[in-house]
């Protein structure tokens, strides 16, 4: 269906590549065809009134398909994890996951690097590839086995694939559902050292550079995991690694009496791995800020903290969350947009992420000031499990636009 070309206006517009100007995009045929002053001819006009018009976000590793969520959070593309029922370990499995947002918000389906994620055999990652998968992961967990990981990081290599990796020695953090310290030990919390990370991450390091594999670290959330990676970098190894807000904002004290939206998966750190991370988003370290969306109901929540799934509902928080590194002097707006939009295309492979004049009409319009508070009983999610219920904030998404088409 042949679409009205569409005029926003109006507005601050926040390229990833550059700076902040003044004026409109002009979409036609789904693309960018114009940026800056402009004549909108028979356009259709949306008046931005001063709001910023910056590439939509592209989410690396969700857990859920959770379409409200996304539109809301000013989402266009969402990358899935392969933890799935079941998981996305067949090429027809990752078919189904591609065509489950269209033509709204785009799913980029996640292979499974091992059959049933079992960590054990590696799956037909080739044919997945075919099939629509845009990188391989190992999901939830680890893989255990440096041999079959030492396999899957030269097949990807060879498919020129980005593997996403969770980074935790299992079996130091089997059975604990918080970080050792001093919180863990005051509320009486099995618990894994921070250091759980770093041994995992410099495990993998070393097999990527042996295999030249591309490795991404999905969640990288303390201050020795960030040197193992600045380090390796130095030494030429492809290595990229992610973050949420909540591990970025939050420290392991937010647990207070058990509460269980805080309980994550890694873990909420100590208040030195909190400060290293937001250094390690200050210096570059970090390419990628994600939602690790993973909308959890009562029934998995509302139960004592050791009982309670991980995983916190991101996606409609992720802008206004990240937003406070803006405000606090840490990046500026254009930094912002390349950790959300820009990297996460690129290690992708997919388009959007940039405002470009020929690229995919991929856009959100954000007033920064708005202020508002995050309710988990209102959530457009699937499910509220948010740690910051109750928070004010500001920022927040006005229109989302996917392929030149207003959604909601």
């Amino acid at each position: 269906m042949e679409l009205k070309p569409l005029a926003i206006l109006n507005g601050r517009i926040v390229d990833p590549a550059g700076q902040e100007t003044r004026g409109g995009v002009l979409i036609r045929d789904r693309v960018i065809a114009s940026i800056g002053d402009m004549d909108a001819g028979d356009a259709e006009i949306i008046d931005a009134k001063g709001a910023l018009i910056a590439p939509g976000i592209v989410d690396v590793g969700s857990f859920a398909i959770d379409l409200p969520a996304f539109m809301a959070g000013g989402i266009t593309r969402a990358a899935l994890m392969p933890d799935q029922s079941p998981p996305l370990d067949d090429a027809a499995l990752v078919q189904r996951a591609a065509a489950a947002g269209k033509p709204d918000v785009w799913i980029h389906p996640i292979a499974a690097a091992t059959r049933g994620l079992a960590g054990e055999e590696l799956a037909e990652i080739g044919l997945m590839q075919a099939a629509g998968a845009c990188a391989v992961a190992t999901g939830r967990r680890s893989v255990a086995d440096s041999g079959v990981m030492y396999r899957l990081l030269g097949y990807a290599a060879a498919l020129d694939m980005a593997v996403i990796v969770h980074a935790e020695d299992a079996a130091l953090t089997a059975g604990a559902v918080a970080t050792a310290g001093e919180t863990a030990t005051r509320l009486g919390l099995s618990a894994a050292p921070a250091i759980a990370e770093a041994m995992a991450i410099a495990r993998d390091l070393m097999l990527a550079e042996e295999t030249g594999a591309r490795i991404h670290f999905h969640q990288v959330t303390t201050a020795a995991g960030f040197d193992l990676i600045r380090k390796a970098r130095g030494r030429g190894v492809r290595v990229t690694c992610g973050i949420t807000p909540a591990h970025l904002l939050l420290s392991d004290t937010a647990i207070g009496l058990f509460r269980t939206f805080a309980r994550l998966s890694p873990p909420l750190r100590e208040e030195r791995d909190r400060l290293a991370a937001i250094e390690a988003v200050r210096d570059g370290t970090v390419d990628i800020l994600c939602s690790a969306h993973d909308p959890q109901g009562p029934e998995a929540k509302r139960l004592p903290f050791i009982d309670a799934e991980p995983g916190m509902a991101g996606a409609e928080t992720l802008l206004t969350l990240s937003l406070t590194l803006v405000r606090d002097g840490v990046i500026g707006l254009p930094r912002l947009f390349e950790l959300l939009s820009t990297n996460p295309a690129r290690l992708l492979g997919l388009p959007g992420g940039t405002l470009t004049i020929g690229d995919e009409a991929d856009l959100i319009l954000v007033d920064p000031d708005a202020p508002w508070k995050i309710d988990a009983d209102r959530m457009a999610a699937k499910a509220g499990n948010t740690p910051f219920d109750g928070l004010p904030v500001q920022g927040k998404v006005l229109r989302t636009i996917k392929g030149g088409r207003a959604l909601g």
